[in-house]
């Protein structure tokens, strides 16, 4: 294992979490969603990775016309980045605390080929593949991806001809997405995303991305993030294991402390990091070439 001299940059620019109201500008719309990848793109970002919300709650949405709108826009723009779409919404379990054989309100459940439309009409370059089921945040709310559900997610995938990047919650999931790739319903070379930091999965710290970085592929395409405060030291981490890193106000709203972030300042940071270290952040054709992705 050595540190990673050429990085690929990703920027995650707005998720689907509840922090419209914790940031003054969080892209909700599409045009700002599409502008937020730009700035990203602009910044040195070779991949932005996109989720839509509904202009009107803020809320995340599986609408197709945002994604179309969205990536239509960001084409336009910035044709050479590579675009990596959410296939994560539609997996989201609230149970009932009284009955737990009932799903509460928050609920949406929904089959693979649903989750999947938008990725199927649009054809981004990458879109995700969350590999596995996990207590996600600290109440009633369980994240479910059954083995069937990627099974069917992970075919479609390679039959639509679109780079799946395995994110990987916890040392079970990288298992996991380890037994897809062994089924061959992954191809070369397969992607992964080691995201440290979210409850109730593994830890944003150096011994959990050590771990997981060590059960990776020996030809995988890897990058690692963590949340919150522990974004950047996790980029400078993951740049010294080897891979890749993910920036971004999905994960992380401030620059320093007190001070509001932009996924733009996020992605020029990281890339700061990345030159100290003596490396150098890759262009979206590197990637590209990289991830075996066609232009």
């Amino acid at each position: 294992m050595s540190m990673n001299r050429e990085v690929i940059v990703t920027c995650a620019v707005t998720g689907a979490g509840d922090t419209v109201d914790k940031h003054p500008a969080i892209p909700v719309t599409p045009d700002q969603i599409a502008d937020a990848a730009i700035e990203a793109a602009e910044a040195g970002a070779a991949i932005v990775h996109i989720h839509v919300r509904d202009p009107e709650t803020g809320q995340g949405s599986r609408n197709l016309d945002y994604f179309r709108h969205v990536v239509k826009r960001v084409r336009a723009h910035s044709g050479d980045v590579l675009i990596n779409l959410t296939a994560g919404m539609g997996g989201d379990l609230e149970v009932d605390d009284d009955d737990p054989s009932r799903m509460g309100p928050s609920s949406d459940m929904v089959n693979a080929e649903t989750r999947l439309k938008h990725v199927v009409d649009l054809l981004p370059d990458i879109a995700t593949l969350d590999c596995g089921t996990m207590n996600f945040g600290d109440g009633n709310v369980v994240y479910v991806q059954t083995p069937n559900i990627l099974r069917a997610m992970a075919k479609r995938y390679q039959e639509v001809g679109v780079k799946p990047e395995m994110e990987v919650f916890d040392m079970g999931h990288l298992r996991f997405a380890n037994q897809l790739i062994k089924e061959g319903l992954v191809n070369d070379p397969p992607m992964f995303q080691v995201c440290l930091g979210i409850p109730w999965g593994a830890g944003a710290d150096t011994a959990s991305m050590y771990a997981m970085s060590t059960q990776l592929p020996d030809n995988a395409v890897w990058a690692g993030f963590g949340i919150g405060r522990t974004q950047m030291p996790m980029v400078a981490q993951a740049a010294l294991l080897g891979g890749h890193v993910r920036v971004g106000l999905e994960d992380n709203l401030y620059l320093e402390k007190g001070v509001y972030a932009s996924n733009g300042t996020l992605v020029e940071k990281a890339i700061r990091i990345i030159k100290e270290l003596g490396a150098r952040p890759c262009s979206a054709d590197e990637a590209r070439a990289k991830l075996g992705i066609k232009g």
